[in-house]
């Protein structure tokens, strides 16, 4: 017994180096919770194209929408963890445990963090052109008429879209009707075609219809305004404090357990690829930033962000699904 005890972690050690030493030996796939066409989505896309031609391997994308992503975070939770099966989510992730009384899985424990894809800027405040509101201030005003039926779109219920939103009313002193999509992209025709009359989203989302005349973009919820629209004041600015929120993130998991020198050859190859400058160049026409921290790191800034999100939810007086 003794010797067995002596050989069987060289044994063990020995079959998991194999292991990372053959990965990947199939095509990889990326779970994504949100539709085609919204923030995930187009960042999963850049980053397995320069996958594909770097790890020998496809890299091909899974999107199943639903529960605000936590569809397809059960999906890889209880996937072989041998790394071929991954999550590709944005800051959502962090916000169901505060948002959803029961989760499939653990948000820490049933996962084992790989690195983060990258950063984007703040949120926007956008309406549709139809509603004639050219300021925030002017924008609550209208909220508050006697009658009036104001309704804000998210790309699911409990990600940073919903907090943003539910905070807009508490801090204005409006009510507003949450309406959750299936992404980032469903949320924006929605809003195109008036069936909403404001939202806060992401600027790689929405920056095309906002210098297209087909929404208006009204305050950006950062301290500083974005280069990208300069002329827009923040929310400070317009007169709403206590609503700014940290940039917005987009990163991968494997299931628990996957061995970590998969873990780490996952992250060296994701890092490498963020810094190919065909992925620099498509991050750069989302305004987003690349970013490639360890897992180790990336997973106290996980748990961080779950604390965080939990206090937010509070104060927004969101309720529990």
């Amino acid at each position: 017994m003794s010797i067995l005890r002596r050989i069987f972690p060289a044994i063990l050690a020995g079959a998991l180096s194999a292991s990372a030493h053959a990965f990947p030996d199939r095509p990889v796939r990326f779970v994504l919770g949100f539709a085609p066409g919204g923030a995930p989505d187009v960042i999963a896309r850049v980053v397995a194209r320069q996958l594909t031609g770097s790890i020998g391997q496809p890299v091909v994308l899974d999107n199943r929408t639903g529960a605000n992503g936590i569809v397809a975070a059960e999906l890889v939770a209880n996937a072989n963890p041998d790394g071929h099966t991954l999550l590709v989510t944005p800051g959502a992730f962090a916000i169901n445990p505060s948002i959803y009384r029961k989760l499939p899985f653990d948000a820490v424990r049933s996962f084992a963090p790989v690195t983060n894809l990258c950063l984007s800027e703040a949120l926007l405040l956008v309406v549709t052109p139809a509603l004639q509101a050219h300021s925030v201030q002017e924008l609550a005003q209208l909220a508050k008429r006697p009658g009036a039926k104001f309704a804000y779109g998210t790309s699911g219920v409990g990600n940073v879209t919903h907090i943003a939103g539910a905070l807009f009313a508490v801090r204005t002193g409006t009510t507003l009707t949450h309406v959750p999509y299936k992404g980032g992209g469903p949320m924006t025709t929605a809003l195109v075609g008036g069936e909403i009359q404001l939202a806060f989203t992401n600027p790689a989302t929405i920056i095309g219809a906002v210098k297209s005349g087909r929404v208006r973009a009204l305050a950006y919820n950062a301290p500083a305004r974005t280069p990208l629209l300069p002329n827009v004041p923040t929310l400070i600015e317009s007169g709403i404090t206590g609503m700014e929120m940290t940039p917005s993130w987009y990163g991968v998991f494997a299931p628990a357990r996957t061995p970590a020198a998969i873990v780490d050859r996952l992250h060296a190859q994701i890092r490498y690829a963020l810094a190919e400058p065909a992925v620099r160049d498509a991050f750069a026409g989302l305004n987003v930033q690349a970013d490639g921290r360890s897992p180790a790191e990336f997973k106290a800034f996980v748990v961080e962000a779950i604390g965080r999100y939990a206090e937010l939810v509070k104060l927004a007086g969101i309720p529990k699904e």
